[in-house]
């Protein structure tokens, strides 16, 4: 029998109210607060589990406040707000939800603005989407995953050919306070070539939001983005979703065969808010006061970006380095799980030199399997030109390096100032690959063909 598509609709719309009824919690399980020591709420009761939501309701301001499940205490619950506390007293009903937190995904939300729990700040009405994604999901399975064999194109000169990122690759951007992180983030989000850009901006001062948006963004970058905002004034937990609210959103467009770019800013103040939740709720504090429960949190949220089965998810994570120390602990951890890393220097950024990238410092795990045979010396011999200069750079700059002495510093004081001119570029200026291999071409077009002989200098 042959159903006409009238029927095949009303049978559709039938079988999402019966699994929707199947879901519903007939019963609700109750309990109340007991204390509040911190932003730690301690509740007698309801029956829930670790990770599932609960709304406190507060009888004297007729306000509700939703907080999720974190650890046990004897036979209380540990809970989370995800709003405001205020106003919450002993004896607030709490009432479990039945289910983790869960917010809205689709293809309307591109050129969005939203918080942690998916509500709009951009004054654009709701999000008009029926689609709910779990925030919590496993890394796709390591042998489903495509290998990176194809350039992703950011527009920046220096990354494309000094430190090359793949489609799905996960890079960190190391750099202190102040080095230009977010101008960086904004230039490729403007110019790289993703269908969408995923922008976390997690414990992020709320002046800087708006300067984000406007300056570094920009409308055309706008457009094809969603911006997830978490300002460090809101909660511990809060900003912890807010970074899982943005993987969750890109992995909706990779499972959608798109090609899309996530990036975040800060991992580190996403691990200041785990390091605060875990010390709220007795975690012992290791390496510069982090909890364990840091250190197993930062892969379960990195290892979910890179290939899918049919689309991508190439990830830029920043992270901010405390007193310029590119081995604090967070930076640690960060590099050891993902495939490459660019160092912002503050030194380049004095000089006046934008990008701040020290290309020296930044390495790609797969530049072997992202350039071919020529782009790859040409690469190799920039990066020894510019490795020279900087072991002699002292003798060069006080006049002690007599001219002629070695062919190999001679070599590196001809290259040093087109190379550095090269690897500037200018804020609202994007190049493409051809024109980026040109350029570091003709850069080093004096220099001798094939490896620099090794200095023999002191």
């Amino acid at each position: 029998m042959t159903l006409t598509p009238a029927i095949q609709e009303t049978r559709a719309r039938l079988e999402q109210k019966l699994e929707r009824a199947r879901h519903a919690r007939v019963l609700q399980s109750k309990g109340r607060v007991v204390q509040l020591i911190g932003l730690v709420i301690e509740s007698e009761g309801p029956l829930a589990s670790v990770g599932e939501v609960c709304q406190i309701n507060a009888t004297r301001n007729q306000g509700a406040t939703l907080a999720e499940v974190v650890g046990f205490r004897g036979h209380h619950l540990l809970l989370m707000p995800l709003g405001e506390i205020h106003g919450i007293h002993p004896g607030c009903e709490v009432i479990a939800l039945g289910a983790p937190l869960q917010v809205p995904v689709g293809a309307s939300l591109k050129g969005r603005i939203i918080d942690s729990l998916g509500q709009p700040l951009d004054n654009k009405g709701p999000i008009l989407t029926d689609q709910l994604a779990s925030l919590n999901m496993p890394p796709p399975h390591p042998l489903q995953r495509q290998r990176i064999g194809k350039v992703f194109q950011t527009g920046i000169k220096a990354i494309d050919t000094f430190t090359p990122c793949g489609r799905g690759q996960r890079m960190g951007i190391f750099a202190g306070s102040g080095v230009g992180k977010s101008t960086l983030l904004g230039m490729i989000a403007r110019q790289a070539e993703a269908d969408v850009n995923v922008i976390a901006l997690i414990g992020e001062r709320g002046r800087e939001v708006r300067e984000f948006l406007e300056k570094d963004l920009g409308d055309e970058g706008l457009k094809k983005s969603v911006i997830v905002v978490a300002t460090s004034n809101q909660p511990a937990l809060t900003r912890l979703k807010g970074a899982f609210l943005a993987m969750a959103i890109a992995e909706y467009y990779r499972n959608n065969s798109a090609n899309v770019l996530l990036m975040m800013d800060s991992v580190t103040r996403f691990a200041m808010a785990q390091r605060e939740i875990g010390l709220a709720i007795g975690e012992p504090p290791t390496t510069r006061g982090y909890t364990p429960s840091v250190f197993s949190l930062l892969p379960q949220l990195l290892e979910r970006a890179g290939m899918g089965e049919t689309g991508s998810i190439t990830g830029l994570f920043t992270v901010l380095v405390e007193a310029d120390d590119m081995n604090d602990p967070i930076g640690d951890a960060v590099r050891s799980i993902l495939d490459g890393h660019i160092v912002l220097s503050r030194d380049l950024a004095a000089l006046n030199h934008y990008p701040a990238i020290e290309v020296l410092e930044s390495v790609s795990r797969l530049t072997r399997d992202l350039l071919n045979p020529e782009q790859l010396r040409a690469m190799s011999q920039a990066r020894e030109v510019l490795a020279v200069y900087r072991k002699n750079q002292d003798l060069i700059n006080l006049g002690a390096y007599p001219a002629g002495s070695s062919p190999v510093i001679d070599l590196a004081i001809r290259l040093h100032g087109p190379l550095m001119e090269f690897l500037r570029q200018p804020v609202e200026t994007g190049f493409s690959t051809t024109q980026s291999w040109a350029g570091i071409t003709q850069a080093i077009s004096a220099a001798p063909p094939g490896p620099i002989p090794p200095s023999k200098s002191k």
